[in-house]
């Protein structure tokens, strides 16, 4: 409680966006040749540097724009290979760490899937998760993007709905945690925690 109450006094000011996301890239031409021209994301701007650090590769970074202000961004390290570490594998794990960006009609999706297919770049799969709507596909370098329309607005009940689910989920993982015996193992376990508290909170008994 002692520390929320000293988190709510600090200084706030809200964040204006994203200005760009970034990652390395051992592929120069495919990464440029990919974005620039696959994509039609036009080249905005590179920097070219000695390494800072003791150790730190010379380096290009270099953005493309990604519309509303938006850029994403590269490091190409020069004269280095890439690490065992980095190298893409096929798992949700991997793919959970992506780059989605937004399109203003749902139609734009199609136009963007016709665009890529054009360009001979595989489409993963298209779906639709609550309330966006979307298409998956990769870079040169394995990594995953996505190209979104979303359907409606988040509302203040969405935001609630949140709160609650992420309540429960964050109990759930303390007291896993703890090692108090508490199960969290599935999906179902956040379900039932967040619907107890929402019965205890309207004054609903828990149904037989």
């Amino acid at each position: 409680a002692h520390t929320m109450t000293h988190l709510a006094n600090l200084p706030r000011t809200p964040i204006h966006g994203v200005h760009h996301t970034a990652r390395p890239t051992w592929k120069l031409r495919e990464t440029v040749e990919f974005y620039r021209d696959k994509l039609g994301l036009p080249l905005v701007h590179a920097i070219s540097a000695r390494g800072w650090p003791e150790g730190h590769p010379d380096f290009l970074h270099f953005f493309f724009d990604s519309g509303n202000g938006s850029t994403i961004a590269f490091f190409y390290y020069i004269g280095t290979e890439r690490p065992e570490s980095l190298v893409p594998f096929k798992s949700h794990f991997y793919t959970a760490t992506h780059t989605a960006w937004q399109v203003q009609k749902l139609e734009d999706l199609d136009v963007w899937r016709q665009r890529l297919e054009g360009a001979g770049v595989p489409l993963r799969y298209q779906t639709r998760h609550e309330i966006i709507d979307s298409i998956y596909f990769t870079d040169p370098n394995g990594y995953p993007l996505e190209i979104s329309f979303q359907l409606r607005p988040m509302t203040a009940m969405d935001a609630d709905d949140a709160d609650r689910t992420m309540r429960a989920g964050m109990a759930l993982e303390d007291a896993l945690k703890a090692g108090d015996g508490a199960a969290f193992t599935s999906i179902d376990d956040v379900w039932k925690r967040k619907g107890a508290e929402l019965e205890a909170s309207l004054g609903v008994g828990v149904a037989a």
